[in-house]
């Protein structure tokens, strides 16, 4: 007699089979990505060890490939109009890591068009916070050399954009801070990774109007540790004290360092741009698009909050867009600005002229 359980249907929740798959990755271990009657398995480079490596090989017969953004591919010199796949019979695992990370890699010789499974794959990736260098082989659907692995039908991963946007309010409390008096925490857990996020309303907003808010995303190096590569810490306090100069708003605080890419990818790609590489192209060294952050968990913030309509202190676009396309009205925009320094001019002139940042750049001068 079988039994009826909650827990027997998790399965077929996309959001868990999704995050059961990240994980797999992040651990090393190879996933099985289906669509139809197309089967390949596939591991991300970035988290396994040589010997992992070698067993993919092996076990693949030879038959695996190297899977390459359209970023990673143009700044190796190819031309192609999407993303690739390198073979890699006979190549080991250093040989692979040079040609999918570094910064001098010679130029493959033969190379193809990859497949959508391998384009899928590299979401999965992304969503674990590891570099979208995926090492694939395909297979029969049924083949058994990876029957111990999870499988997962690509199809799920569009069933995911739901679960991005599926929060809850689990603490509520004030929290007096050092130059704005009492402000108050409110934590939300969901997600895809189910991480919690914060909301700080500072002073006494009026919820009744729109209502002034800034979204944040986390940088350790710049919000904890002061650092001048980025006016990041700048913006945060300055959002603050902006916030309440307004008589009182909400800072949502987003855990997506390295604009969504995680702490391992931004010092690797900090590691480029101290050897002379802007922002973007340390991150396409890497096959990194520009900006990898996602805004559903501000506008469930915004929704679980009561708030429709906002005024962004913002310089970017692109979160005045997600805000409006999740339905919630802004009303106007004001920048916020930091300090100009040698360090960060350039990365800022980067982020106004190839990101689209909306700052005057006569006023991007440092100060002596």
């Amino acid at each position: 007699m079988s039994i009826d359980s909650p827990f027997a249907r998790l399965a077929v929740n996309p959001a868990i089979e999704i995050e059961r798959a990240v994980s797999e990755l992040r651990y090393g271990r190879p996933v099985v990505l289906t669509e139809g009657e197309s089967a390949i398995a596939v591991s991300a480079l970035d988290a396994l060890a040589p010997d992992t490596f070698d067993q993919f090989a092996a076990v693949s017969a030879q038959q695996h490939v190297l899977y390459l953004t359209q970023e990673r591919a143009a700044r190796l010199g190819l031309k192609t109009n999407g993303p690739v796949c390198v073979p890699l019979t006979g190549t080991g695992f250093e040989q692979a890591s040079r040609l999918a990370y570094a910064l001098d890699a010679d130029r493959p010789s033969r190379f193809a068009k990859a497949s959508l499974l391998m384009e899928r794959s590299a979401e999965l990736a992304i969503t674990a916070l590891l570099l979208p260098a995926m090492v694939c082989t395909p297979i029969d659907a049924k083949d058994e050399r990876f029957s111990g692995c999870i499988s997962l039908d690509a199809s799920v991963l569009n069933g995911g954009g739901t679960a991005r946007q599926t929060f809850q309010q689990v603490a509520r409390t004030p929290v007096p801070l050092k130059d704005h008096g009492m402000a108050e925490f409110v934590v939300f857990r969901g997600g895809l990774a189910q991480k919690d996020q914060v909301a700080i309303i500072v002073g006494q907003p009026d919820f009744s109007k729109p209502m002034p808010i800034r979204i944040h995303s986390s940088c350790i190096t710049g919000d904890l540790y002061g650092s001048l590569k980025c006016d990041c810490g700048d913006q945060l306090r300055n959002g603050l004290d902006l916030l309440a100069q307004a008589g009182g708003g909400i800072l949502l605080y987003l855990d997506q360092e390295g604009r969504g890419t995680g702490i391992g990818a931004k010092m690797r790609a900090y590691g480029f741009q101290h050897r002379g590489l802007d922002t973007i192209d340390a991150d396409a060294e890497l096959g990194l698009s520009a900006d990898h952050r996602r805004y559903e968990a501000a506008v469930a913030m915004l929704g679980l909050l009561g708030i429709n309509n906002v005024v962004v202190f913002t310089n970017n676009p692109t979160k005045i867009a997600a805000l409006r396309k999740g339905g919630i009205g802004v009303q106007s925009r004001t920048p916020v600005l930091g300090r100009v320094t040698v360090e960060n001019e350039n990365y800022l002139r980067t982020k106004t002229i190839r990101a689209g940042h909306m700052l005057e750049l006569d006023s991007l001068v440092a100060a002596e």
